[in-house]
């Protein structure tokens, strides 16, 4: 337990130097040797530090070159997540589902406002590129485009990070191919047409409305299939 407590202290101490902005983003850490006398620490928890703080974005260890603080953007510290919600079980999907229906209405309805007229055209091409008869995989990509150009066009970038993390293509894929068990894939290609066009009326309310739609009936069908 000692040893793990003196790497959660290493842990803070980094952090600390970075909210501090002693350390920004794009910084090379000092030298292994320096920082540890520095901070008091012994270099081997350090290094255990150094390795936790990797793996969830925070630092980026470059052989031969060094250790440097990443960019800290929100897609880098929430990739995270998303490694989390591959393994989640089935008891626990639908809440994902529950915060998806939170998070996409509201993306969707800024994205109404915010998107410019190019980046509509490029979602209804995505729309337009589905062939009649797709494959679940050609589902899955397209689904994942079509949300992930929404979510970005919120402008939001802490926002389209959360949805991109909370809708992996795991779920997704599993999703799709019960959709289409269900013959259900109409009704979805019918909510992607109205959501764009919601968008493209720059209709915040409306495009909200239909995206609620969506989530939920996807989300009432796992609740079913669970």
């Amino acid at each position: 337990m000692h040893g793990v407590a003196v790497t959660d202290a290493a842990i803070d101490r980094i952090k600390d130097m970075i909210i501090s902005g002693e350390l920004a983003p794009g910084d090379r850490l000092p030298k292994e040797a320096d920082l540890a006398e520095r901070l008091g620490l012994s270099r081997n928890s350090l290094r255990e530090a150094v390795r936790a703080l990797a793996l969830i974005n925070v630092l980026d260890v470059r052989q031969g070159d060094g250790t440097y603080v990443t960019s800290l953007e929100p897609h880098l510290l929430l990739d995270a997540l998303s490694f989390v919600v591959d393994f989640h079980r089935d008891d626990t999907v639908l809440q994902f589902f529950q915060v998806r229906r939170i998070l996409e209405p509201a993306a969707t309805a800024m994205a109404a406002t915010q998107m410019s007229d190019t980046d509509i055209e490029n979602l209804r091409k995505i729309l337009d590129s589905l062939p009649p008869e797709p494959s679940v995989e050609q589902l899955v990509a397209n689904d994942l485009e079509f949300h992930q150009r929404i979510a970005a066009g919120s402008g939001n970038a802490v926002l389209c990070s959360l949805i991109e993390s909370l809708s992996g293509p795991t779920t997704r894929a599993r999703v799709w191919r019960g959709l289409t068990q269900e013959g259900a894939l109409g009704k979805t290609r019918e909510q992607h047409v109205a959501i764009y066009e919601a968008i493209a009326a720059r209709q915040p309310e409306v495009a909200r409305a239909w995206a609620t739609v969506h989530v939920a009936g996807v989300e009432e069908w796992l609740r079913q299939a669970l």
